[in-house]
């Protein structure tokens, strides 16, 4: 797992300014995603946590345009899911893993999903997860995401992936050390 520097997990007051603007913006925009919320409480946990504030900077940064999409009724953490259109532009050609990027002799790619992932501080979707997306539109009709992979299949040497064609959702699979430029990985965060 890729350990970052605390000092750089700290922003301007100018970039949280910015980064709660657009959250909002968004949050009202997307009301579908998250009925019943309120944004007021949304902004009121995110400015109590630092650390995942800048989490979802990352995600922001990277093109996941994050959005509240529930919240956990047992322990009150709101959920935060990548909703852009399309697999987030800053985090695509990466392969599945660090056993993945190893295992290529050439043509490596830079990083890869799951160490990309630990470093903004978000998990990978799972399957279910992606499904749940699913439901609130419609993305990766013309990319793919890495989805966290169950351990019996990662073992094999495999990874998953999904996308959406055909007015349906497709869950394939490659090889984890495989990459493309239409592949990257949606995340979640717990706030």
């Amino acid at each position: 797992m890729n350990k970052i520097n605390s000092n750089k997990k700290k922003f301007s007051p100018k970039q949280c300014a910015d980064l709660l603007k657009a959250l909002k913006a968004r949050f009202e925009k997307n009301m579908k995603r998250h009925k019943g919320l309120n944004w007021a409480k949304v902004q009121a946990k995110l400015e109590a946590n630092t650390e995942k504030l800048w989490a979802l900077s990352e995600m922001e940064r990277t093109g996941g345009e994050p959005d509240v999409v529930g919240c956990d009724k047992k322990t009150g953490e709101y959920i935060f899911y990548d909703c852009s259109a399309e697999s987030p532009n800053g985090r695509r050609s990466l392969c599945y893993d660090r056993q993945a990027l190893e295992s290529r002799k050439e043509h490596k790619p830079k990083n890869s999903a799951v160490e990309m992932a630990a470093a903004m501080g978000i998990e990978l979707l799972t399957e279910d997860k992606y499904l749940e997306l699913q439901k609130l539109g419609e993305f990766d009709s013309k990319t793919s995401s890495w989805l966290k992979t169950p351990s019996d299949i990662r073992k094999l040497g495999g990874a998953i992936s999904a996308d959406f064609r055909f007015g349906r959702v497709f869950v394939g699979h490659n090889g984890a050390e495989s990459y493309y430029a239409s592949r990257g990985f949606r995340g979640l965060l717990r706030v």
